[in-house]
Parts: structure tokens; sequence; C-alpha cells
């Protein structure tokens, strides 16, 4: 009777801790978007890249997330985020829609590497391939969403001026997206990469408890 017993109260001691992790990862994520959301609010300018092109930490929240909780709450994170900022879109939801797909593809190359090699080293590398996926992606949704439906507002012509002011060199959109986009897209992953480097040992306990 008595091995009943314990065993019954080991499955209940087992099914609250379970519970317990999913209630801490639920918040944790929420409060990771919140900050998410927040961020996306601190925007700047920076320079040489056109004026219409921000810089954001917005990724940094949901990078953490992908490391603590895994790549699907990284993705969560990104998808909240962006919900939210919808009401107060600027862009008609296609800088939502294109903030979304870049951070959850950032967040998942970096989460999915993470979570099979996990490790310093498979943080790192996990990372830096996500930034760098991120900054291709980032070719095709500019050239083949984004951009298309900025010509709304904007037409081409006085798009690709913005680029040329800065370099006389650039004379079509592929052009611009290869010269400025794509190393500002990788550079803005890599800034989001070190900070969380340099915070998450201290933020990991709190955001996973004693797991």
């Amino acid at each position: 009777m008595s091995n009943v017993n314990s065993g019954t109260a080991g499955k209940a001691a087992g099914s609250h801790a379970a519970a317990g992790k999913r209630i801490r990862r639920l918040t944790g994520t929420a409060m990771l978007a919140a900050a998410a959301y927040v961020l996306m609010f601190l925007e700047f300018p920076i320079p040489l890249m056109p004026p219409f092109i921000k810089m954001d930490f917005s990724e940094l929240p949901a990078l953490i997330a992908a490391f603590a909780y895994g790549p699907l709450s990284g993705i969560l994170v990104c998808l909240v985020k962006n919900l939210i900022h919808l009401v107060n879109t600027q862009t008609g939801g296609v800088g939502e829609l294109a903030n979304f797909v870049l951070g959850a593809v950032f967040v998942f190359t970096a989460g999915i590497i993470y979570k099979r090699k996990h490790s310093k080293k498979g943080a790192v590398l996990g990372a830096l391939l996500g930034a760098v996926v991120m900054g291709v992606v980032s070719l095709f949704t500019n050239y083949y969403v984004v951009y298309p439906i900025y010509t709304n507002f904007m037409p081409m012509e006085a798009i690709i001026e913005a680029y040329r002011l800065i370099y006389s060199g650039v004379n079509d959109l592929w052009g611009c997206l290869l010269i400025f986009n794509l190393p500002f897209t990788v550079f803005k992953g890599l800034c989001s990469v070190v900070i969380t480097f340099l915070i998450y040992k201290k933020l990991s306990h709190l955001l996973k408890g004693n797991d």
C-alpha cells in the first residue's frame, strides 16, 4: 500500500511541477511580449539609412524568450507585440506583418539551434545564423511585399531617390536592398544578440525559476 501511495504522490508532484512550468512559461512569455511592444516605440533613425527606416530593439525580448522557453515562445512574443501594435499602426499593418515575419525567422532559427545544441556555443551559433537568415529573408519580404505596398503612399522613384541621396551608385530597388537593408537588418539582429548575451544569465533565473 505504501508503494502505491508513494507512486501516486510522485505522479501528483510531477503533475504540479509540470503545471508550474507551463504557468511560468506563459507568464514569462507574456511579460517579454509586453516589453517587446514597448520597445517598438523606442525607435530611432541611424546614419547612412533613409529616414523612413528606423532602428529598435523589439526583437530582444523575443530572442530571450526563444532561449529561455523555446523557439515557439519567441515567435509568440513577435506575434503578440505586432498584434497589439496594430492599434497604433501607421502602415496599414504592412510594417507589423514584415516585423513579425523577420522577427519570427530570427528567433526561430536561433531558438531551434540552441534547443538542439544546448550550450553557449549553440546559442552563439544559433543567434548569429538567425541574424543572417533574417537579413536574407528581408530582401524578399521588402521587395515583394513591403515596398510594393508602400508605393501606394510614396512613389518607387522617391523611395529609390532617398537611397541615392546617401549613395548615388544604386539604380533600382534590388540594389537599395542589397547595399542598405540587408546589412542593416543583420546589424539590427546582431545588436539584439550582443545585448542578450550580456543580460541573459541574470534574467534566466527569473524566467526559468529553479529549472
